[in-house]
């Protein structure tokens, strides 16, 4: 029987503890390996063994999809055997996997099937990792607002250094070099962890794992609000997101070369920076009612890779899109932390992932051929028309467009 837990912690006396300086280091060079590898690296690579677009959006897909489907047992598991326990055995899981695709590329070139298997074991070590990094934050910061704060900067910093450095190497060296690199970022991470003294005291009152997801799809299915915008975003998601992650990038690296890439991706990570610093000082009634408006930054990247506009223009596209979409985020997060009550605000936050997600794959896999049959440019303003259908199904939920601003 597994199931919820009381547990006693003792709250460090100031915010930058020894745990949480550890913690903030696991996380900000294991997220710098991920935006080191997705998307840049993985487009590159794909498109250099010769799979094409189609390629490139089933690898992409096959690193998402796990996380969308096993988030919600990856919070099982780090309730179960402790959260740093569970993300240590992701991070050297993650050390090994990647490595080994290293070594694929250093000796050869892999096959289609084979990155894909690595990829999609890779996405189920995020889906282990996640639930127990966010659950750890409190336990070892006593202002997590904060510490949530600082650790949303160095991962927007790290959107920017990532593809940069990712763009950079690919450009004097090669893939397998890169992914050497993203390899010992978890090494790294899973070093921090071990290294923190976090000790969690529980008592012994369990219930059932069915029962623990029940109440948490009661808690999520009962707020109009909070299941509206997931079901929006799925269909976002399905027609806007997962295309251009595929086509986007696979257009860039084809017209203008991965160094290239490597720099337009900064200026979404850059934006991504602003838009969150927007957000910290604006603080609009309706959140998710500016959080919407927010997202046409989105469009701009869109068409400016749709009409083959100059690298100087797509990067302002994407930064725009980063900042809209930083925006957004910290809209609508907040209003879930600010709603939802703390003790199924875990399992909640599990739905939102994956209901966030799970069709963000069926884009990226459908994006290849439907560019193959109608041709990238139509696929990529169809998207920019679905953009505009999703703001407008945003606005035109009451419970959504007048949801209030909690203080």
């Amino acid at each position: 029987m597994w199931g919820t837990t009381t547990e006693t912690v003792q709250l460090p006396k100031r915010l930058w503890s020894r745990d949480f300086r550890l913690l903030f280091a696991a996380r900000t060079v294991s997220i710098f390996g991920d935006q080191m590898l997705v998307p840049t690296t993985v487009t590159v690579a794909v498109l250099q063994s010769g799979y094409g677009i189609t390629g490139v959006g089933y690898a992409l897909a096959a690193h998402t999809a796990p996380l969308a489907l096993l988030v919600i047992f990856g919070g099982a598991l780090a309730d179960r055997f402790t959260p740093v326990r569970v993300m240590v055995a992701a991070d050297i899981a993650r050390t090994m996997l990647h490595g080994a695709l290293a070594v694929a590329f250093a000796v050869g070139e892999p096959a289609l099937w084979q990155i894909l298997t690595v990829l999609a074991l890779s996405g189920t070590g995020a889906a282990a990792f996640q639930p127990g990094y966010v659950s750890v934050i409190p336990r070892t910061a006593r202002d997590v607002q904060q510490a949530n704060a600082a650790i949303r900067v160095t991962e927007s910093l790290m959107t920017v250094a990532g593809p940069a450095v990712a763009g950079l190497l690919l450009a004097f060296s090669s893939v397998s070099v890169v992914l050497t690199i993203d390899a010992a970022t978890f090494g790294v991470s899973a070093v921090c962890l071990l290294a923190m003294r976090l000790k969690i005291v529980r008592s012994a009152q369990r219930t059932s794992f069915r029962r623990d997801l029940a109440l948490g799809w009661q808690e999520f299915s009962s707020r109009t609000w909070l299941w509206g915008v997931i079901v929006i975003f799925m269909v976002f998601q399905m027609t806007v997101n997962g295309p251009f992650l595929t086509l986007g990038q696979s257009l860039i690296t084809i017209e203008h070369g991965e160094g290239t890439l490597g720099f337009i991706m900064s200026m979404f990570g850059l934006g991504s920076v602003l838009g969150g610093l927007i957000a910290v000082r604006l603080k609009p009634r309706y959140p998710l009612r500016s959080g919407a408006v927010a997202i046409v930054g989105t469009l701009f990247g869109l068409l400016a890779v749709s009409l083959h506009l100059p690298p100087p223009m797509i990067a302002v596209g994407y930064a725009l899109w980063g900042m809209g979409g930083a925006f957004w985020l910290v809209m609508f997060h907040s209003s879930v932390q600010t709603k939802i009550p703390p003790d199924v605000l875990g399992r909640v936050h599990a739905y939102d992932v994956a209901g966030s997600l799970v069709m963000r794959p069926v884009g990226q896999m459908s994006a290849g051929p439907a560019a193959l049959w109608l041709g990238a440019v139509p696929v990529l303003f169809f998207s920019s028309a679905m953009l505009l259908v999703t703001i407008a199904l945003l606005l035109a939920v009451p419970a959504i467009r007048n949801l209030r601003r909690v203080d």
